[in-house]
């Protein structure tokens, strides 16, 4: 198992101990002020999601905050392995 297998499973451990799924899930990241950033990740989210932007004090960066319905934890996961596909973003 390599470390980003461990880290995940790690958090799936966590998730499951501090949520009870389904539920509200929210999700802070920090990108790249850019349109194909901002389109990207603002798919991470369900049409229902909460999203709320705001842009740095330089205009560099974009914080995406999303509060979304998640099924699982592994639904969890999974956005946010699909998150990091998004160049440049940090996960908070």
């Amino acid at each position: 198992m390599n470390e980003k297998e461990k880290f995940y499973n790690n958090l799936a451990a966590k998730l499951e101990e501090h949520h009870k799924f389904p539920s509200t899930y929210l999700f802070k990241f920090i990108i790249p002020n850019n349109n194909r950033n901002l389109a990207l990740a603002e798919e991470l989210f369900s049409a229902t999601a909460i999203v709320t932007l705001k842009e740095s004090k330089t205009g560099k960066y974009l914080s995406v905050t999303g509060k979304d319905r998640m099924p699982s934890a592994q639904s969890v996961i999974e956005t946010y392995k699909l998150a990091e596909k998004i160049d440049g973003l940090m996960s908070l």
